[in-house]
């Protein structure tokens, strides 16, 4: 059984702690690897091991008592084992390799789905998870997940056919104490989980624009050239500037310096640029008294609707939404 849940809402921005750009460049840098897999996991790292994540994550516990997670894409691991609010029920029906598959299974499927908006499945014992993703622009960086619970009270039925899949798993644990843990499974009513998602989503769209941030200013995990390529964007972003006028710049040929500079930072040099002019348009955005065309034209774009474009696709709503939203608090 699989249920979609669709939510959407505001974020406002903030700025990404100069630790964290720090983390995503030690990160990035013990990797030893530079493709785009590599960089996704070395930003979800570097983000949930930020002051605002575990203040967040926190929160979210405290308020819900459910278990949260920031996953990357790629991974093999149970997103709340071992983890504060783990549900006890879940934590015992782990042990074995089995049981441990069906887990894993359940999440694969949930995270397949959820690679554009919010989605939940049910697992096969009967509890419900959740997955929020996080994206940077059109690009899937990871999910925050939570889940765990009941979306009603479970029966004495449902509770035979958990036994049933323990047998198969051959899970050797205590019946009463399961039993115990699988009652005692927080239940969630349909308007505390849309209150949920809602956080949730909140949340991952605050993450994105952090991860934004700093993915455009990782410093010290790089090769010296693509800092001074780096730089040079930042001086220049203004102006009408192409591949090949940062390759001068830097002394490498344009063929070597795309190839280069894609490797390092997972993206190539037009998404590059459009995420740093898009940075500097949050800033603007902040006065009032200029006009949308206008700092389209500031930041270097040619064209208002190419920066409508490329703006959204970014940050997910219109710089005049973003505008009013900011304005707004």
């Amino acid at each position: 059984m699989e249920t979609k849940i669709a939510g959407q809402s505001n974020v406002t921005e903030a700025s990404a702690p100069g630790s964290l750009r720090a983390d995503f460049a030690v990160t990035a840098a013990n990797n030893n690897g530079n493709d785009s897999g590599n960089v996704n996991r070395s930003l979800v790292q570097a983000l949930t091991t930020s002051k605002i994540y575990r203040d967040y994550a926190r929160a979210f516990g405290d308020l819900t008592g459910l278990p949260l997670a920031l996953q990357p894409v790629e991974t093999w691991q149970l997103p709340h084992h071992g983890c504060r609010n783990e549900n006890p029920f879940c934590a015992m029906i782990s042990r074995t390799s089995r049981s441990c598959a069906a887990c894993l299974q359940s999440q694969e499927r949930l995270c397949a789905k959820a690679t554009h908006e919010p989605q939940s499945v049910v697992c096969p014992a009967g509890l419900c998870d959740t997955a929020v993703p996080v994206r940077m622009s059109d690009r899937l960086i990871g999910y925050l997940q939570s889940g765990q619970f009941f979306k009603s009270k479970p029966d004495k039925k449902q509770f035979e056919k958990m036994l049933a899949l323990a047998d198969e798993w051959g899970l050797d644990v205590d019946r009463e104490k399961l039993k115990a843990a699988y009652h005692a499974t927080k239940v969630v009513s349909p308007a505390q989980q849309k209150a949920a998602l809602k956080m949730l989503t909140i949340f991952s769209q605050h993450l994105a624009m952090m991860s934004n941030q700093v993915f455009i200013q990782q410093e010290n995990a790089e090769p010296p050239v693509i800092k001074k390529a780096r730089d040079y964007i930042q001086e220049h972003q203004g102006e009408k500037l192409s591949l090949g006028q940062v390759a001068r710049a830097v002394n490498m040929s344009t063929f070597y310096f795309c190839k280069t500079f894609k490797k390092v930072t997972g993206i190539n040099f037009t998404d590059y640029l459009s995420r740093v002019r898009i940075e500097k348009s949050k800033n603007l955005l902040l006065n009032p008294n200029l006009r949308v065309s206008e700092i389209a034209f500031e930041v270097g774009f040619q064209s208002l609707t190419h920066f409508n474009r490329v703006f959204k696709k970014i940050l997910g709503q219109s710089p005049t939404d973003y505008r009013a939203q900011l304005l707004a608090h």
